[in-house]
């Protein structure tokens, strides 16, 4: 029996506490929590960081915080709100200070999965979103997990408790949070992850 407990981190939301980006990243973060995870989540108000750039060292105390957390995890799960059909600026600054973790042995996000989920008013805006995700995935060398998650919150899907109204977009966001837990185990136990990473292409 696999006991091994990998550490998911998520990263997603707005500045508006309750934001649907920040509910989905909750519940998937749950999600991980029943699969075996444990977590960390850097919601909203707490990427809040100044602009990133490459020239400046100075880092507040919460980049520094996710920079460290970041290091520290087996899988990632990130959620944007869809902002005129790609990520917030708020979730790209913050992918941004991954750049502090080029130098390292696993440089940015390689060797872990990542869970990609976009939140948006419209199908339009949540695929464009999902999409740009996923590319800045690659880009930092992590593993966009078979599942990314759209959500089109032109109707409710969850409550003011943080309960998902929709059976469908439950499903999927328990299913990615499986498959970043999946993965992490699985890198953990030295297994060859080809076919899930073949999955993802």
């Amino acid at each position: 029996m696999n006991t091994f407990v990998p550490l998911i981190v998520g990263l997603g939301g707005t500045t508006r506490t309750g934001s649907s980006s920040e509910l989905a990243l909750r519940f998937a973060l749950k999600a991980a929590e029943r699969a075996g995870a444990k977590t960390a989540i850097f919601a909203g108000p707490a990427l809040e960081f100044p602009m990133y750039a490459q020239d400046k060292s100075e880092r507040s105390p919460q980049a520094t915080e996710l920079i460290c957390m970041l290091r520290q995890s087996h899988g990632i799960i990130v959620s944007s709100p869809g902002y005129h059909g790609s990520i917030s600026g708020l979730i790209k600054n913050a992918l941004d200070y991954v750049e502090d973790m080029r130098g390292d042995g696993a440089a940015y996000f390689d060797g872990r999965a990542v869970g990609c989920v976009a939140s948006a008013y419209g199908w339009q805006a949540t695929g464009s979103t999902l999409a740009a995700l996923r590319s800045i995935v690659h880009a930092l060398r992590g593993w966009p997990t078979p599942v990314g998650v759209a959500i089109n919150s032109s109707s409710k899907i969850f409550d003011v408790d943080g309960a998902c109204l929709d059976t469908g977009v439950e499903k999927q966001l328990e299913l990615m949070a499986r498959q970043v837990v999946d993965f992490a185990r699985m890198r953990a136990l030295g297994v060859d992850a080809a076919p899930l990473a073949r999955s993802a292409a």
